[in-house]
């Protein structure tokens, strides 16, 4: 009877001081812009390597689609972290949104343009003049491309335009000459299949004619900077430390194993090709730090929104971009 109780006794001294170890562990929901991909590579390693648990974290990192916006569910409390593109951030804040932006994912925006070697190469800006260019009408590429048009002095008489959707056909069948592509995913499929056939292809890179128009960023809520700023420090050197090491070439093979588990409908050719792509968009020299937020990048993305009038006002972006240190 009394080892019984002895042992009752033991039993409920674990839980006392077990219990308060597991409550420190704090729940989050980090909502993604899209589909568990390579794009987001760095997102899920950081999670499956046990990095968020580490830091006393529990993660539940979440596909993202159009109509599971992030930074709709911020303000909604269902998500404390979250990934939007700049265009995303400048709009909800023009409507009112308070939102934060506390690291740069993408260091050179993924959205370019795919076109073959046997026309010429566009190495200035006046090279689009008699192109027939693919755009998704609404798009960000419209947006970019017209930023483009802009910069040269180029009139929609001077070039073709086309809409496209997600077939690329017209692109196969050289009816469109520019195609807008994302140039980790699609661009890397697209390359792939016109190799097989005999040919090679360019991208234009709006980044290199000075068109610099930020992507993916990590953001979260004032609320959530003010009442936990030690959850978000936790929760973004967490986050980084999973984009470092799934972007060092060293760690390539449990990157993709990591993303193979998550994305089965790619083949495992193409998903290294996509990770060697996304590499170089994240982290395009070995001296920046993952993370790192470009101020003149986003002021000019606020610029060619204003000029565009997909915002109302300047929002003072500069404001809302808040470097974590790391």
């Amino acid at each position: 009877m009394r080892k019984g109780l002895f042992l009752s006794f033991l039993f409920l001294l674990v839980l006392v001081y077990a219990i308060p170890a597991f409550a420190k562990e704090t729940k989050l929901n980090y909502r993604l812009k899209w589909l568990f991909n390579v794009s987001v590579a760095g997102d899920i390693y950081a999670d499956a390597q046990g990095y968020f648990k580490d830091a006393g974290l529990s993660v539940n990192v979440k596909e993202g689609s159009p109509e599971k916006n992030a930074i709709n569910e911020l303000e909604l409390k269902r998500a404390s972290f979250g990934v939007a593109s700049a265009d995303q951030v400048i709009r909800a804040l023009d409507k009112g949104a308070n939102i934060f932006v506390i690291a740069q994912l993408f260091q050179v925006n993924p959205m370019q343009w795919i076109y073959r070697t046997d026309q010429p190469e566009i190495k200035t800006l006046q090279d689009l003049r008699g192109r027939n260019i693919g755009i998704t009408f609404g798009g960000n590429d419209e947006t970019i491309m017209n930023t483009l048009f802009a910069k040269a002095g180029i009139g929609k008489k001077d070039v073709t335009i086309t809409g496209v959707r997600f077939d690329f056909t017209p692109f196969f069948r050289k009816k469109v000459n520019v195609w807008p592509v994302y140039r980790n995913s699609q661009g890397v499929i697209l390359r792939d299949k016109l190799a097989k056939e005999g040919e090679d292809v360019y991208f234009l890179n709006p980044a290199s004619f000075g068109v610099n128009f930020v992507a993916n960023s990590v953001i979260t809520s004032k609320v959530m900077l003010k009442n936990n700023p030690d959850i978000v420090e936790k929760f973004l050197t967490a986050l980084l430390k999973g984009w470092e090491s799934a972007m060092d070439p060293a760690n390539e093979e449990t990157a993709l194993k990591i993303v193979k588990k998550m994305d089965k409908g790619t083949s495992d050719e193409i998903r290294r090709k996509q990770l060697n792509a996304t590499r170089i968009l994240i982290k395009p020299s070995a001296s920046l730090k993952i993370g790192t937020i470009d101020i003149n990048a986003w002021k000019q993305t606020e610029t060619i929104l204003l000029k565009d009038k997909q915002i109302k006002k300047l929002v003072n972006i500069e404001t809302r971009l808040i470097q974590i240190r790391q």
